[in-house]
């Protein structure tokens, strides 16, 4: 009896991993994506295999997209080159990929004004319930939509270059 109860559970815990978790995002086997770009005027993100596009999404960016973030709490989206230093899965907003804001210089340019530079720049989905890339609305984030999110979050890899104009 004891012996059935270990093989079932073993079978179990076996068939498990062949599945994955449930809410993981789908395994991505294509191009590697070499850079992240953001044009911010646009309003769009484009992942990149070198020089040629591989996806395209529209976005929606801080409460006051215009310029470069400097402070925390002005609404900005940073913009010059970063990179995506951490994946989060389990996000308030859906899934997010961490931009390395603030830099040296932000942090620099900030300090000499006697101001925090921010941070928690993320490229993620929409809280519980909200995914508007119709609207600018994040404190500094690039939202895009959950499901768009799921597959940013499958084909990006921590250390990829993110490249964000106005």
């Amino acid at each position: 009896m004891i012996l059935r109860v270990l093989t079932a559970l073993a079978l179990a815990i076996g068939l498990s991993g062949c599945f994955g978790r449930p809410d993981a995002p789908p395994a991505y086997t294509g191009p590697e994506v070499t850079s992240i770009v953001v044009y911010k005027e646009r309003h769009k993100l484009y992942l990149m295999h070198d020089d040629q596009v591989m996806k395209s999404y529209d976005i929606a960016l801080g409460f006051n997209p215009v310029g470069h973030k400097q402070f925390e709490g002005d609404g900005k989206t940073p913009e010059g080159t970063y990179f995506i230093d951490w994946l989060h899965p389990n996000s308030q907003y859906h899934r997010a990929l961490r931009v390395s804001y603030p830099n040296a210089q932000d942090r620099a340019y900030a300090a000499s004004q006697g101001r925090s530079p921010g941070g928690d720049i993320f490229v993620h989905g929409g809280p519980k319930g909200r995914a508007d890339p119709d609207t600018d609305w994040t404190a500094g984030c690039i939202a895009v939509r959950d499901e768009e999110i799921e597959e940013i979050y499958s084909m990006v890899r921590p250390g990829t270059p993110i490249f964000i104009y106005p």
